[in-house]
């Protein structure tokens, strides 16, 4: 008798059969003596539509909501290219893992998608589909070399054990389904006209009001200027060292701020000497950055890098993971395991041969590495003993982020030296010049990225030194308003739920806890729709709410999906119900509880032009269908796109981009009002210029095609 093993992808089940050196691949299948290895492509099922429960739900009407099916149903994952149809490539997959569960020499399944909520969702909801009798077991490991298969196989569950984990993972995806289809579609109606989709989620709309809120912050800004004394200080050798003004405030605080101008104006007068009162001269040491987890590797590799976005860094990670090179990547842990010691020993013998400063490299087990009270459910990530080849260029980014990070735990820590001079001006001047230093002692872990430190040296001054003032300035200094977002700011937001902490195990354990918007694996896909539906947009690194996000926060009426705490109550809901301390009915009878009053709240809603997207942000008419045509995150479209209107004209249009110009809302207002725009300036091949009038027209096929009319 063999057993079946169900991986999530097939480079999952390549290397599954790898560990165990099976070689006879079929179609959709790995087959050896002791195993069968099949696979799924993520979701191969999903969900019910509305219309499948209920014909009459292709058409949104008001009566139709609030709609809770009685029971939850699923179908063949639908095609990317026609929605009304399956996907065929899923029909065939499913097809063989059905008949491959069915064969008599097969006596149980073992169920080897990824360790999570989503994972396990993956696998049980095929189980359930097929309704499989059979006895089902879990692997549960951390990477997919051959040792740590072998390890799992050895050491299979239950598959009933993870029953805690199915629940986390159906209430997330029904929850979802209830919230997203009832109130996108009765907002839809209310607010867009019957024209405008206005797409609304639990984590999308809280983490849409976090760069909302942003955005507001730095329009209400008001600068406020301030002055500082900065001096010159010069010692009998020669050598000068910079101080600036102080007053002591209270018992240990001193302030160099200064409103009046003038007061100090009057103190740089009276500047001649000042002598040394106080020399402090502190040993710091600098620790490295804790072990990633997948949100501080996104910002990490976000912030260095213009090319990538939180989804591509993850979608890097995933493939790593799957290639064997990296450990899981969706974890919120920042520390390993202490059952990990000996195998993180051994990756760290495997990954410094060769290193310029594998000398310096000692294995170490501290609680900043290795604490199970850091951890839950996966450790941190970090390389496997195996050696990566053939990478892509973004790949090795990626990688060598994961690596360097992990090779800084164990060499020497960094330390520097801090020295902070004060010197008192003469006659009766109040406050005193505070000079401050800083010397890199030991370089430590900031070898690995060649991390440079910017020493400010002071010269050798001892106290009771005279120093000379040789200059003086008074520099007047505006407050500048907060910055936007980055998707490494956001990320971080969504983690802690908003929270500020100064104590990094306060943070952790915070994190830990599930107290978040939307989990490791989700906040990526959160600032891609985000950026899809049109509610936020990038400007180089920054994110921004666009006109109709800014509609959204302002004026949709059901506020708790714009709370933070709100949203981080529903996760943490959801990380109970995984840990068995809160039940999967409970939580949805509160979602539905809570979707049944939010769609009354939205019909009986007072609709005005405060709240109408449709003719708000209009550039013009469609030439088509005479609806509106409005600005996304992409284009500008037909506001009337839900009929069928096809009206829409790319922010990157490439024939545009060739003559040097931009699509803009202008050009765009312009085109629809007058049915032309003008260009001036545009280049001829010979060099010459030429200006023109550009119109947007249909072809035969239908499709659009701009067309030239030179200007004399």
């Amino acid at each position: 008798m063999k057993k079946l093993i169900l991986a999530e992808k097939p480079s999952v089940a390549k290397n599954i059969a790898d560990a165990f050196k099976i070689k006879g691949r079929k179609d959709g299948y790995f087959e050896g003596t002791e195993y069968v290895i099949t696979w799924a492509f993520g979701h191969l099922i999903q969900l019910y539509d509305a219309k499948d429960y209920d014909e009459t739900m292709k058409i949104w009407r008001f009566d139709k909501f609030p709609f809770i099916p009685s029971n939850f149903e699923y179908k063949i994952k639908t095609s990317s290219k026609n929605k009304e149809l399956p996907d065929e490539g899923a029909i065939h997959q499913l097809n063989i893992i059905k008949e491959l569960i069915n064969r008599e020499d097969i006596d149980s399944i073992v169920s080897a998608t990824d360790y999570d909520r989503e994972g396990q969702l993956i696998a049980d909801e095929l189980f359930l589909y097929f309704n499989v009798k059979k006895p089902i077991y879990r692997i549960l490991i951390n990477e997919w070399t051959e040792d740590a298969v072998k390890k799992g196989m050895s050491n299979l569950l239950p598959n009933s054990t993870l029953k805690s984990l199915q629940d986390a993972g159906m209430s997330r995806q029904w929850a979802d389904w209830i919230i997203g289809i009832n109130l996108t579609s009765v907002a839809s109606l209310r607010y867009g006209n019957f024209k405008q989709m206005i797409n609304i989620g639990r984590v999308l709309l809280p983490t849409l009001k976090i760069i909302y809120d942003r955005d507001k912050e730095i329009a209400e800004f008001k600068s406020v200027t301030y002055y500082k004394l900065i001096v010159k200080l010069k010692i009998l050798e020669g050598n000068e060292l910079e101080g600036i003004y102080y007053e002591q405030v209270d018992k240990d605080k001193y302030n160099e701020k200064f409103d009046n101008k003038a007061y100090l104006l009057q103190i740089q007068k009276d500047l001649s000497k000042a002598q040394i009162i106080a020399k402090e001269v502190e040993k710091k040491k600098e620790y490295p950055p804790l072990l990633f987890n997948l949100s501080n590797l996104q910002g990490h590799i976000t912030s260095k890098y213009k090319t990538f976005t939180s989804d591509k860094v993850l979608k890097i990670a995933q493939t790593l993971y799957e290639k064997k090179y990296i450990t899981y990547p969706r974890t919120a842990s920042v520390a390993l395991e202490e059952t990990l010691i000996n195998k993180t020993e051994k990756v760290l013998n495997a990954l410094k041969i060769g290193l310029s400063y594998e000398p310096q490299i000692k294995f170490i087990n501290t609680k900043r590495i290795f604490d199970n009270s850091k951890v839950e459910s996966h450790s941190a990530i970090i390389p496997t003993y195996i050696k990566p080849k053939n990478l892509s260029p973004d790949e090795q980014i990626v990688y060598l982020a994961v690596k360097d990070r992990f090779i800084m735990q164990f060499l020497p820590i960094a330390e520097y030296e801090e020295t902070k001079i004060i010197s008192k001006p003469d006659g009766d001047i109040k406050g005193v010049f505070i000079s401050k230093g800083k010397v890199e002692l030991a370089k430590g872990w900031k070898i690995v990225e060649d991390i440079s430190t910017k020493d400010t040296l002071l010269p050798n001054v001892n106290l009771n030194d005279i120093l000379e003032i040789t200059n003086s300035k008074v520099n007047k200094i505006d407050t500048k308003p907060p910055k936007l977002h980055t998707e490494k700011t956001l990320l971080k937001i969504m983690e802690t739920c908003g929270k500020k902490y100064n104590n990094e195990d306060d943070a952790v354990k915070n994190i830990l806890n599930g107290f978040s918007i939307g989990t490791p694996a989700t906040r990526a896909d959160t600032i891609t729709k985000l950026k899809s539906t049109g509610y936020i947009t990038t400007k180089s690194k920054n994110l921004t709410c666009t006109e109709l996000g800014k509609m959204i926060v302002n004026n949709f009426p059901i506020k708790e999906l714009m709370d933070l705490e709100y949203t981080g109550k529903l996760e943490k809901m959801l990380f109970d119900i995984e840990k068995q301390q809160f039940k999967k009915d409970e939580f949805l009878t509160n979602i539905i509880e809570f979707t049944k009053k939010s769609v009354e709240l939205i019909k009986n809603d007072d609709v005005s032009p405060r709240m109408s997207v449709s003719s708000k942000n209009s550039l013009g008419k469609c030439p088509l269908c005479n609806s509106d045509v409005v600005e996304s995150n992409k284009a500008f479209g037909c506001t009337n796109w839900r009929s069928g209107c096809k009206f829409t004209i790319w922010k990157d249009d490439w024939y545009i981009k060739s003559l040097g110009k931009e699509v803009t809302p202008m050009m765009v207002e312009l085109l629809l009002n007058n049915g032309k725009v003008g260009f001036k300036n545009l280049k001829n091949y010979d060099g010459t210029s030429y200006s023109a009038y550009f119109s947007y027209v249909q072809n035969d096929t239908h499709a659009f095609k701009w067309q030239k009319k030179i200007i004399n």
